[in-house]
């Protein structure tokens, strides 16, 4: 007999496989159009839907009548008849927010919200929505972002980011009745898993107590604190996962950058969050108000040659603008200084080792007779003034008014003229030169015998 072993099993036949066949589009694919027009920054998905409604968006050419449409990127999405501009790159910006802000887009009751204060403040950025929510009266970070499902993806439990707060509290407790929330506790029904706590120090009635927890229900610190009997009367939030509120100013607004937001999200995140880390930046710089004409009412004036000169634009090539003489730079300082104009006046003099010294006066420049003020009271003003009046035929002594037109002097009814020349008793020469010389002539400075006054001689001679 031969060995059952020996004997080779009987091969089964060949299975005849079908053809793969190519994997038809699914209904699904892409993104809701509200989603889109959300992600771009025009609009958030409730008022895309409205807008759907109104008939306003239209897909490839036709009106969109429910917001019940996907779409992808060969697809062309209109809105009012304009393109719908490309998706923006995903941006994450920190924001200290302050207290009596509401974390929400629309209030009914009229309250400022977070929106409104950082469109005021910043309308350089685009349309933000933020991640989580801080009520009314709690401060500090709050993380806003343009992209939506970085949103969504960032709020959930499942991400495991820490967020950390700091909170006052009204009424007295201990580490140990902290360190009860460790375990979890519930309240009403609802169970809030484990938070760390520890109690920083006493002030007075109120306690501070730093606080960390993952799942961030609706008022959560507060409701365990109240579980604690403490009631909270400041909340500050100083971290959401790996981002700091650190030194940010109150109100201030602080863009991360595109590689830090990488580095922190990871591959696993980034990817559940579909984010767009290489996309474009839109520039949202409001472009400055153009300046009014002005409606001109009558011809232009004329303008001098200075005034041309100085409301001309200089450029490189142009020479300066003459240098301005210095009595017109003394005008100015003096129209400055609404004071009278100063007159400086240089000199040389000598020390008491015999050095020479310059030195400066400054003296207050009055006008002359012809412009309707006092003669300077020097010694050559006098002098120039009796040599006219001579010169006119008319002669006062210095100090003695004189009547308008007569030229007679008001105490002795003589002239002024009649005075000077006439000669002393003794044979002495005028009375405004003094004594004369030996042998009658009179000193220089005084009248010739014909009336008029002697040559003057030059200077320097």
């Amino acid at each position: 007999m031969e060995n059952d072993r020996d004997k080779k099993p009987a091969r089964k036949p060949p299975v005849k496989r079908a053809p793969a066949k190519k994997p038809e589009p699914k209904a699904h694919e892409g993104e809701r159009v509200a989603k889109v027009m959300a992600r771009a920054g025009l609009c958030s998905r409730r008022d895309a839907e409205s807008w759907i409604a109104q008939g306003r968006v239209a897909v490839n050419g036709q009106v969109l009548t429910s917001a019940a449409k996907n779409v992808t990127d060969q697809d062309q999405v209109t809105v009012d008849g304009k393109p719908l501009s490309s998706r923006e790159r995903t941006r994450l910006f920190l924001f200290h927010k302050p207290r009596g802000l509401v974390t929400t887009d629309r209030d009914p009751e009229g309250r400022a919200t977070v929106f409104d204060f950082i469109a005021e403040k910043n309308p350089h950025l685009p349309r933000l929505m933020s991640v989580g929510r801080l009520d009314i009266n709690t401060e500090g970070l709050l993380l806003l972002t343009n992209d939506g499902g970085l949103a969504r993806v960032l709020e959930l439990p499942s991400t495991g980011w820490l967020r950390r707060y700091r909170a006052r509290a009204n009424g007295a407790t201990d580490q140990t009745k902290l360190d009860t929330l460790a375990k979890g506790v519930t309240i009403d029904g609802v169970d809030y898993a484990g938070v760390e706590a520890r109690l920083d120090r006493v002030q007075g009635a109120n306690v501070w107590i730093s606080l960390g927890l993952r799942e961030g229900k609706n008022r959560e610190v507060k409701r365990l604190l109240e579980f604690l009997g403490l009631a909270t009367n400041r909340l500050i939030r100083l971290s959401y996962g790996p981002f700091q509120l650190g030194e940010l100013p109150e109100g201030a607004v602080e863009e991360v950058r595109t590689r830090v937001l990488a580095d922190q999200l990871g591959v696993t995140l980034a990817e559940q969050a579909g984010v767009d880390l290489d996309g474009p930046v839109i520039d949202r710089t409001p472009e400055p108000e153009p300046r009014p004409l002005r409606e001109r009412t009558g011809p232009r004036p004329k303008r001098t040659p200075a005034e041309n000169a100085e409301s001309k634009p200089r450029s490189g090539t142009e020479k300066p603008h003459p240098r301005k003489h210095v009595s017109a730079l003394r005008d100015e300082r003096a129209k400055a200084e609404k004071g009278p104009r100063r007159r400086i006046e240089s000199a040389a003099t000598e020390d008491r080792r015999g050095r020479k010294v310059v030195v400066e006066r400054v003296s207050v420049a009055t006008r002359g007779p012809e412009r309707g003020a006092e003669a300077h009271d020097s010694r050559n003003a006098r002098r120039f003034k009796a040599e006219r009046e001579m010169s006119e035929g008319r002669f006062d002594q210095p100090g003695r008014a004189r009547k308008s037109g007569g030229g007679k002097d008001r105490f002795s009814g003589e002239t002024g003229a009649a005075k000077f020349f006439r000669r002393e008793p003794g044979g002495k020469g005028p009375r405004s030169g003094g004594a004369s010389k030996p042998g009658g002539a009179p000193r220089s400075g005084g009248a010739s015998k014909s009336g008029k006054p002697p040559p003057r001689k030059p200077r320097g001679k």
